[in-house]
């Protein structure tokens, strides 16, 4: 049984938030909060497994609470958030200081979506909080701090001959963005090659995620474009409005934004990206699939590796959310398996 907190100034969301969740056996409100105040006690008394958060309350907002919880008394945490730019910097905040994901606030207003949207909360909610807290290291503060970055011993057994890597293409989901948080600011100003990015996340969301990932990093950092030329050294983010893919126009490669949902269930997809990927780059790409619920990037990382690139997957043990990584290892495709930390290293050394 998943024991939940659902933390809300309003009456009604509580209510929406506990309605929903408790159609399922598997989960049990234990309580509902009315503010980060109350919030603090009940988490310190009633120990549940996950706390769902409202951002805007009186007396103790949720970014406050969220600091006292994790402190106190870690917990998952999944902030309640509107899907605002101003939303979206609140909620990047909450990411960094401890939350592992977050829902809409106008998750009320979505009747049309209603069963999907109770669906996928359900699933964050009992994934998330049997998982726990994941303890990670400090998040990198500044683009000036210097960074070692320890090379990875590369096995005796890789093949030399192996053509160059032209691209990283990097998918990812919960717990993404703290994971891409350790890893681009440590790759190095002089990267030799693009790195596109997909992570799972809301149209006003993309941009000021880019925005604050550029200003941890050494290397240019941006939501990408549609039809701008794809250029080494620079990491293009997918905008949420869409699906993001490469495509050729003579020596050059450049980037192409379908906002049709099409077929997929996220949005953007890192089956799409990765799969324009292989196109582009056949083999001279490395995909990297991170944290994430779902098993988007599978088939994207089948089709790179059959056009002779490689795949990196996170392990286990340092993931949010066991579910990306785990469909590509599963599927026998992942060339390694590798902690957080160590994956920097791993990418420096296969360019």
């Amino acid at each position: 049984m998943i024991k939940v907190l659902v933390v809300d100034d309003s009456a009604f969301m509580r209510k929406a938030i506990t309605s929903m969740l408790q159609e399922d056996p598997e989960i049990k409100v234990i309580g509902t909060a009315r503010d980060g105040v109350e919030a603090v006690q009940m988490v310190q008394e009633f120990r549940p497994d996950i706390v769902t958060m409202d951002v805007e309350m009186p007396r103790m907002d949720g970014i406050t609470a969220l600091k006292e919880i994790m402190n106190k008394c870690p917990v998952p945490v999944i902030m309640v958030s509107s899907l605002t730019t101003e939303g979206a910097k609140v909620t990047l905040e909450a990411l960094e200081l401890g939350a592992v994901d977050f829902i809409p606030k106008n998750l009320a207003e979505l009747s049309v979506n209603i069963i999907k949207i109770k669906g996928m909360l359900i699933d964050k909610i009992k994934t998330i909080g049997r998982r726990g807290i994941v303890k990670r290291k400090p998040p990198v503060k500044t683009a000036e701090t210097k960074i070692e970055v320890p090379k990875v011993e590369i096995p005796k057994t890789r093949v030399t001959t192996e053509r160059k890597v032209g691209i990283i293409s990097i998918g990812t989901s919960t717990g993404g963005p703290k994971a891409l948080q350790e890893i681009i600011p440590k790759l190095p100003k002089d990267f030799p090659v693009p790195i596109v990015i997909a992570q799972h996340m809301p149209p006003n969301f993309t941009k000021p995620f880019a925005e604050r990932l550029d200003q941890l990093s050494q290397l240019s950092v941006k939501e990408a474009e549609e039809g701008e030329t794809v250029k080494p050294g620079i990491v293009y983010v997918a905008p949420g409005r869409g699906h993001m893919r490469l495509k050729r126009r003579g020596i050059e490669t450049f980037i192409s934004v379908s906002e049709d949902k099409e077929e997929f269930i996220y949005r953007p997809s890192v089956d799409v990206l990765m799969a324009s990927v292989a196109e582009c780059y056949p083999g001279r790409s490395l995909g990297v699939i991170l944290t994430g619920m779902g098993n988007d990037g599978a088939k994207g990382c089948k089709k790179i590796k059959e056009t002779g690139g490689r795949i990196f997957a996170q392990n286990e043990e340092t993931c949010v959310v066991y579910g990306m990584p785990r469909a590509v290892v599963e599927a026998g495709i992942a060339d390694k398996v590798i902690p957080l930390e160590e994956m920097a290293g791993e990418i420096i050394n296969a360019v």
